[in-house]
């Protein structure tokens, strides 16, 4: 009987979550996928931070835009757990309590609202990912993307030092993350690990640098790998009745959140707690 209360009552939580991104949004329902957390973040945009609302899973992480206070998402993102790494980072200029996740097509500063909010979030997207992996069946990415440098931290670009103007704007090389102008940054490469064909934006000097990799490899081809942000679903590993077990107990001590019952849907954060202070 506590079992079917458990996978009735996450049932509900996922569909409610998938539900709030609209018929944009992928579905979340799946085998053996729990709901682990939930919460609000801050996300380190190109020009500003901007606040999502990120899902933890018990295989993915999910963000999202947030509209009408809270009650609608977009723009969903799924990231495997698998796939990502996360460092820490000091605080910065215009974001504390801040954290980098990394994944093979896109990396990004996050920050929270407290220190506490912060390791709570490392320390459960940890857990998770740690104990996704040691079911075996999915493998860690062996390469990640640069993060993006915010426009607002370079007022020169960062290979020919010419300051920035309205004509001289800025850009982004997609292989180191630098902001550069148009004259220095008017190769195109394909990325795979971001996008298996397009040609990206790249500075030259990671175009000649690429150029000179790719020689002794060009025989061997390429092992990166893509995140589900860019292809479909990763394929199912393990007994999912063996997923929902490992996530129980978890569960039991309040690591699966309620969504806040207030008018304006979600409350500001309702993040995973660390299992040391839960009562």
């Amino acid at each position: 009987m506590q079992r079917l209360t458990f996978k009735r009552e996450n049932q509900e939580l996922i569909q409610a979550v998938e539900s709030s991104f609209g018929a944009s949004g992928k579905p979340l329902s799946k085998p053996g996928r729990v709901l682990m957390g939930e919460g609000r973040l801050l996300k380190q945009g190109r020009r500003k931070p901007q606040p999502k609302a990120f899902f933890l899973f018990n295989d993915v992480l999910v963000y999202g835009s947030i509209i009408l206070n809270g009650r609608w998402h977009k723009n969903q993102k799924i990231l495997p757990l698998e796939d990502i790494m996360l460092e820490d980072v000091e605080d910065g200029l215009l974001m504390t309590n801040q954290w980098l996740i990394r994944t093979p097509s896109k990396s990004f500063f996050v920050s929270a609202f407290s220190y506490e909010e912060k390791q709570a979030w490392m320390d459960h997207i940890q857990n998770c990912r740690s104990s996704l992996l040691r079911e075996g069946g999915v493998q860690p990415s062996p390469v990640f993307a640069s993060s993006w440098i915010p426009d607002q931290a370079a007022f020169k670009c960062m290979r020919c030092l010419h300051t920035f103007t309205k004509t001289r704007r800025r850009h982004h090389c997609r292989q180191c993350g630098f902001v550069v102008c148009n004259s220095c940054s008017n190769h195109r490469s394909v990325i795979t690990n971001i996008h298996p064909t397009k040609k990206l934006r790249v500075c030259r000097l990671c175009h000649i640098t690429r150029e000179e990799e790719e020689k002794p490899r060009s025989r061997w081809g390429s092992n990166g790998k893509t995140s589900e942000e860019e292809v479909s679903d990763p394929e199912e590993v393990s007994d999912p009745e063996e997923r929902e077990q490992e996530a129980e107990p978890y569960i039991k001590m309040g690591m699966l959140k309620r969504r806040a019952k207030t008018s304006g849907g979600m409350s500001i954060y309702n993040y995973p707690r660390p299992i040391h202070t839960l009562s």
